[in-house]
């Protein structure tokens, strides 16, 4: 039998290598040499992940049958990932540096080279997902990640049901959800033979949250409600019925064998959060991670001082404003507690109360958007929504995560927060989280790269997370200082610095778990005292960066350099924001290195 992976490997590299034979014959244009290698890449990883054309798309013309599937999550598959991974590193080694290419092409080359080295060092780890994503981490299935957490979801807010196809591809996607979840499950089994078992803690969450998924009703389900309203909207009938009885007779039994494969693994389950005490090759994976995720080469012990000062210096500024409104009695991380349990501060945890909380949210995009011309002179086509992140995924899910519009622009942004406890979001944080999930952070940022047609697919499409969390870091700072959006709300712009505050704690807290060897409950204890996090977000924040080691100091990071970049624009002659921040944006997202390269020319 053909493998389809290798060959589509094979055919992408011979593609490669022949333009570069053809070099021969003809004056080589490099540019569109690069192009085609890289784009025949994209195209590959496209067909090889469904979800991924739908987000985009580009599950439509020739690409259309992507509609009906999921991606495979066999350790087969995962295998040959890893293969290809090396092999394109080989590949792009092969053809060469940056002579011949354009200004445009060198940074096309600078983006890929990162990106494929990085994603075959990470080839070299036998266990988990390490090779880039969204997912790059130790554990296979965890609160955050895995078929169980995404597919509903996705089938619930990103499958188009326009017409009857796309009802049926919708039970066919339902009908290869129990198959993922079962090559999952396969790959906990085999990396827990490998010694590489989550925390305790990590397996109780995930385990609860899967109970809480194989326990709903299959009509009371988001996903199969869905699908009954669209369809029903077209005239279809008998969708929903179909899907619960697809949910109970398959996807039910394959969610109780994952339950089942993490119950055999709690009781030796160990509580140590830290992966480089615990998983083979610890200390080198976290390693991995860190240059993954902040595209930088900063050791843990550079980042975990960067944080520490950071820590100190925000605290400072945060403790004059509250000094400044009376609020004089304890440490900063006190007051800040005080402020958090102000009853003033607090929406209420109804669902009403819910529903008008992110209505508030959705007039606060909408105020700002007449503002943005100030300080942007390019602004994107799409429009952004606030959403609740569904109830189902929330107890796991992280506190907020933006979703970007499509190529096609067929659907609009999405900023998800998530609202299992009200308390954890008091009254004067939010406007930050929501200048930094909407505009100016990543919606405008993803819409506007999605939207630039002078950028190709494959980078309209793809990012970093330094770059992205690190611009919506940054944009939030533009919120607060150039558009004076806390003129006369000293409280909002203290949520401001506890923004600030709380990512540089993440510095300290991931950073001394997976390098310094501190505890789960020393992480949250710090995090709590700093002021950054009540009790109950910092828990699920700990949990999060014990699940993704190294993601959580991205943000950090990323606004540092970025932040750093204008102070030394803004220090010459001439300085126009607007043109900075079009400059910083117009190549889209790209290693926070090569970011350096484009602003300081």
């Amino acid at each position: 039998m053909i493998d389809r992976r290798r060959l589509l490997l094979t055919a992408a590299a011979g593609a490669g290598l022949a333009a570069s034979g053809a070099a021969l014959a003809a004056p080589r244009d490099a540019d569109a040499e690069l192009d085609a290698l890289l784009q025949s890449w994209f195209d590959q990883d496209i067909d090889e992940s469904p979800e991924s054309a739908t987000n985009l798309g580009l599950d439509r013309g020739a690409r259309a049958g992507l509609a009906s599937k999921l991606s495979d999550q066999s350790e087969g598959a995962w295998r040959d990932e890893r293969a290809q991974a090396v092999e394109r590193w080989r590949v792009f080694r092969a053809f060469g540096g940056t002579d011949g290419l354009s200004e445009a092409g060198k940074v096309n080359h600078a983006v890929a080279a990162f990106r494929t080295e990085t994603a075959a060092a990470g080839a070299g780890f036998d266990y988990g997902s390490t090779m880039g994503g969204g997912r790059m981490g130790p554990y296979v299935v965890n609160q955050l990640t895995g078929a169980y957490f995404t597919v509903p979801d996705f089938l619930d807010s990103q499958h188009r049901v326009e017409d009857a196809a796309g009802a049926d591809a919708f039970l066919s996607r339902l009908s290869a959800f129990a198959p993922s979840v079962d090559a999952e499950t396969q790959r906990i089994r085999a990396d827990a033979g490998k010694g590489v078992v989550p925390p305790d803690f990590i397996i109780d969450l995930t385990t609860g949250q899967l109970r809480a998924l194989a326990g709903q009703a299959a009509p009371d389900m988001a996903m199969v409600r869905s699908l009954e309203r669209k369809a029903s909207a077209l005239g279809l009938n008998g969708y929903g019925d179909r899907a619960a009885r697809l949910v109970e007779t398959e996807v039910k039994p394959a969610l109780a064998r994952q339950i089942a494969a993490f119950e055999a693994l709690r009781p030796a389950a160990v509580h140590d959060a830290g992966v480089t005490r615990r998983l083979p090759d610890g200390e080198a994976f976290y390693a991995h991670a860190l240059k993954h995720w902040t595209t930088t080469t900063l050791t843990a012990d550079q980042i975990h001082a960067i944080g520490l000062e950071q820590v100190a210096e925000i605290s400072a500024g945060i403790d004059a404003i509250l000094k400044a409104q009376g609020l004089t009695q304890g440490t900063v991380g006190q007051r800040i507690d005080a402020l958090n349990k102000d009853p003033a501060q607090l929406w209420g945890e109804t669902d009403a109360d819910k529903v008008a909380l992110i209505a508030s949210l959705n007039r606060q995009v909408q105020a700002l958007q007449p503002l943005l011309p100030r300080v942007f002179g390019r602004l994107p086509r799409a429009a952004v929504e606030v959403r609740r992140v569904p109830p189902a995924i929330e107890a796991g899910a992280p506190g907020g995560y933006y979703q970007g519009p499509p190529l096609d622009g067929s659907r609009p942004g999405a900023y998800y927060i998530n609202l299992r406890e009200t308390k954890n979001w008091p009254k004067f944080s939010l406007p930050t989280l929501t200048y930094h999930e909407a505009s100016p952070g990543h919606h405008l940022q993803v819409a506007l790269q999605r939207e630039t047609d002078s950028l190709p697919q494959y980078r309209r499409a793809n990012g970093f997370s330094a770059y992205n969390e690190g611009w919506a870091l940054y944009a939030e700072a533009v919120a607060a200082d150039d558009l004076d959006v806390y003129a006369e709300d000293p409280l909002g712009r203290v949520g401001f610095l506890m923004s600030y505050l709380f990512r540089a704690v993440r510095l300290v807290v991931d950073t001394g778990m997976h390098a310094k060897g501190w505890s789960r409950e020393q992480a949250v204890d710090y995090m709590v005292a700093s002021g950054a996090k009540p009790v109950g977000a910092a828990n699920s924040e700990i949990n999060r960066y014990a699940s993704m080691p190294g993601q959580a100091c991205a943000y950090k990071i990323g606004h540092t350099v970025i932040a750093r970049l204008r102070a030394e624009e803004a220090a010459k002659p001439g300085f126009d924001l607007r043109a900075f921040h079009d400059k910083v944006l117009v190549n889209g997202s790209v290693p926070l290195a090569v970011l350096e390269g484009l602003i300081r020319g």
